[in-house]
């Protein structure tokens, strides 16, 4: 059975992807920064095929241990999903080196920390797959998230860098980039919206689907979907891409 280990998996997307790897048939490891909501996905998901590890994808030190107690369990892990981030909004001239650095640990040194953790095993395996979920801020500019913006933006270049040292080694590395999710992260955001401005819901809301042309949130399984495709045969020749699951908002 293969290994497939998620980060960020407590909520949201994450937990989306782990409860359908589970589903496909995969062991998977769960990771994040809070132990409970990861035990809740993994016992909704497969109580015996899920295991739920605490860990912080920014402190390396951490991610080795989480990583090796995954892989005693499971064994070597043949599926990476870097789902981990955070996206804090802030104008940048408010913006100060301490929030600078605190979103580029989690969103970019994440996926270093993560990804190293497993690239020497899937090299000497000559297999593995690596999907790092990064945004349509990977593509383009938003306002008042330039911390995030340039973090994704660091990802699809490690992507496109990592996708051809190992082209010839059966690994493949992509990066997935969802528009606007439909996750309690923008639930939250629709709130504050309402509270501040006193708008309707559906007008905050609309401030999120304006940009997909399709005009609605994407939901988590679409972008789960997209992570099993590419962990599929179907899907041995794609790497080094950046998919975007936008409705049409980047091309």
């Amino acid at each position: 059975m293969s290994h497939a280990l998620v980060t960020g998996a407590g909520s949201g997307i994450g937990a989306v992807i782990a409860a359908q790897l589970a589903a496909a048939g995969y062991q998977v490891s769960l990771l994040g920064r809070r132990l409970e909501p990861l035990q809740q996905t993994a016992a909704a998901a497969s109580p015996s095929s899920c295991q739920a590890i605490c860990c912080d994808v920014g402190i390396a030190e951490d991610v080795e241990r989480a990583f090796a107690e995954a892989s005693k369990s499971f064994g070597d892990i043949d599926v990476l999903v870097n789902c981990a981030g955070v996206a804090p909004t802030a104008p940048f001239h408010k913006l100060d080196s301490e929030q600078w650095q605190a979103v580029l640990n989690t969103n970019l040194n994440g996926v270093f920390n993560c990804t190293s953790q497993v690239i020497k095993g899937m090299r000497d395996r000559r297999g593995g797959r690596i999907i790092n979920i990064a945004s349509t801020a990977s593509l383009k500019g938003y306002a008042y998230v330039s911390a995030y913006c340039a973090a994704k933006h660091g990802v699809l270049g490690l992507t496109r860098a990592l996708a051809l040292e190992t082209a010839e080694l059966g690994i493949t590395v992509n990066a997935i980039c969802p528009g606007y999710t439909d996750t309690e992260i923008i639930r939250q955001s629709v709130q504050q919206i309402v509270e501040k401005t006193g708008r309707s819901e559906e007008q905050a809301l609309a401030q999120f689907t304006d940009t997909n042309p399709q005009g609605r949130l994407i939901q988590p399984d679409e972008i789960a979907g997209t992570v099993l495709w590419l962990c599929s045969e179907a899907a041995r020749s794609v790497t080094g891409q950046a998919i975007s699951v936008s409705g049409g908002e980047t091309m």
